[in-house]
């Protein structure tokens, strides 16, 4: 059976496997520890991230796009339009995502990894003020949510779970279409709530 190694805080591995579930892939989650850096980790991802999908021959994918994308061809296209247009659109929504995932990550390791004196204050504003502008732009242009989803909006609702995670609820105050959506897609698709960042 197809493998995914993960963290439950991560939102790049919230966002493969609830990518996975959503199209109906049969996986095994595998947590790892990265710091700890164990064989099974290092053996299939040299640079020691996570999440890693490893398929059934041996092979290990590794960066969360590069996996939708192969779960994606897995799939028959369960995770991405086949119209070009829709699918760029999908593809930049879950670059938004991704993108609000990475700043707020290197919000949460600029305080967890450096000494307090050393902790640069106008970094963490900086990635913070990239994070909100991502955030205000999704609340006036909230994506449609339809019957059918894709890649896309599974990373924005996976971004949106580690923002509360490590940041708690505020960031919906302000931003009443991107709380309604979230609860829309919530209520939508409660089978994928389990892969939420936690």
């Amino acid at each position: 059976m197809t493998r995914i190694l993960f963290s439950n805080a991560s939102p790049y591995s919230a966002k493969v496997r609830m990518a996975a579930a959503y199209a109906d892939i049969p996986f095994e989650s595998v947590a790892v520890d990265t710091n700890a850096e164990p064989a099974v980790l290092m053996d299939a991802n040299p640079l020691g991230k996570i999440p890693v999908l490893l398929m059934d021959d041996g092979a290990a994918i590794f960066d969360s796009r590069a996996i939708t994308q192969q779960l994606n061809r897995m799939s028959g296209n369960r995770l991405f339009p086949r119209n070009a247009a829709k699918r760029a659109e999908a593809e930049r929504l879950e670059a938004l995502g991704d993108g609000i995932a990475d700043c707020l990550l290197a919000h949460v390791y600029e305080r967890r990894f450096r000494p307090e004196d050393k902790i640069h204050q106008p970094w963490l504003d900086k990635q913070w003020s990239k994070a909100v502008r991502a955030l205000d732009h999704l609340n006036a242009n909230a994506p449609r949510l339809g019957k059918k989803i894709n890649a896309g909006h599974i990373a924005l609702r996976a971004a949106l779970g580690y923002l509360s995670l490590r940041f708690g609820e505020d960031w919906q105050r302000g931003r009443p279409k991107l709380k309604r959506w979230m609860k829309r897609f919530d209520k939508s698709f409660p089978e994928l709530l389990e892969y939420v960042p936690k």
